[in-house]
């Protein structure tokens, strides 16, 4: 790619990317995990499949069932598309349904992640490769905006709970998600990193993994073009689940710093865990404080948050073990 067109595409949000696949033989996968959502994968397929026509790469979409049933394999056969591809992960926990992803990309270059219940945007996966194209990058990162089933209440609202991340293009970055992740599958191969399975039920597994690519010394880059949607049900638009969200992204952060550790700093690691989460959790109560004084629900939301990540710091850092994930099979 020229540095003329790089420019245009990273200067001009929503501008169409060329799609630069130069090079790319093998099939690009887009791997979409899904476990007992039968109405997003019928909404999902067909609009991840509408992208995959708009680059100049044989590209597939790979649909993972975690669902020990495999209740989506009616579902996804019946698109009758010959790019829609259904495995069965029957081992519970998503970060064996990631690690099943990368098993069946053996023969591919690119792998790119995504969830259920996103909907990509025009151009979101032109846009992947082509900044994979001009940095070279290991990995990149896609932007996640949220829609909401209905509107967050004005608490909710306030603690911007659901808002994510926004980077300039080329940043790099050491930790990502995997909602919305192109990986380079030949230079992942040469590091040996997968999934770390302890952490399929409890969240946390694509912060290991992402720590763990950028720990020996790959790069990761955002790309604020490729842009999913992902779709907030009206379960989740409540205190309770963003507060129990807030306490287990503290719980699997810290557990995951742990892991990363080794010999007798893990237990330096531990204690700096400790200390920030109950220095989160004071700080936060200081807010929530000052909240009630002003009657502020920016600083009751915010503070009842960071109250409860330092929590889940704490918890993390002393082997408590957060299942959000955790099923009744």
């Amino acid at each position: 790619m020229s540095s003329t067109q790089d420019t245009s595409a990273r200067d001009a949000p929503g501008a169409e990317v060329p799609p630069a696949t130069a090079g790319v033989t093998a099939p690009l996968v887009v791997a979409m995990l899904t476990y007992r959502r039968p109405e997003d994968v019928r909404a999902a397929v067909p609009a991840f499949l509408a992208e995959l026509g708009t680059v100049d790469v044989r590209a597939e979409l790979l649909v993972v069932d975690n669902d020990p049933e495999g209740g989506a394999r009616g579902t996804v056969e019946s698109v009758g598309d010959p790019r829609v591809r259904y495995a069965h992960e029957p081992r519970p926990g998503i970060a064996a349904g990631r690690n099943r992803a990368l098993a069946e990309c053996a023969g591919s270059e690119l792998l790119v992640f995504v969830d259920d219940d996103e909907r990509p945007t025009p151009g979101w996966l032109a846009a992947l490769l082509a900044e994979h194209a001009r940095s070279g990058a290991a990995a990149v990162v896609g932007a996640v905006v949220s829609e909401y089933e209905h509107e967050p209440d004005a608490w909710l609202a306030a603690g911007r709970f659901f808002d994510r991340r926004r980077l300039p293009t080329g940043t790099v970055v050491d930790v990502a998600a995997t909602n919305n992740l192109l990986l380079d599958l030949g230079r992942l191969r040469r590091t040996g990193v997968t999934f770390d399975e302890r952490f399929g039920l409890s969240g946390g597994s694509d912060t290991l993994f992402s720590r763990r690519l950028t720990a020996v010394g790959e790069t990761m880059v955002w790309c604020d073009e490729a842009v999913v949607v992902d779709h907030v049900p009206a379960d989740r638009l409540t205190r309770a689940w963003v507060l129990r969200r807030a306490y287990r992204s503290g719980n699997s952060g810290a557990r995951a710093e742990v892991v990363l550790s080794r010999g007798a700093a893990r237990q330096l690691v531990r204690a700096r865990y400790v200390v920030r989460g109950v220095v989160r959790m004071a700080g936060g109560g200081a807010r929530v404080l000052v909240g009630a004084l002003t009657r502020s629900v920016v600083h009751d939301a915010r503070g009842r948050r960071s109250v409860q990540r330092g929590r889940g710091m704490v918890s993390g850092a002393l082997g408590h073990v957060v299942y959000e994930y955790r099923r009744q099979d």
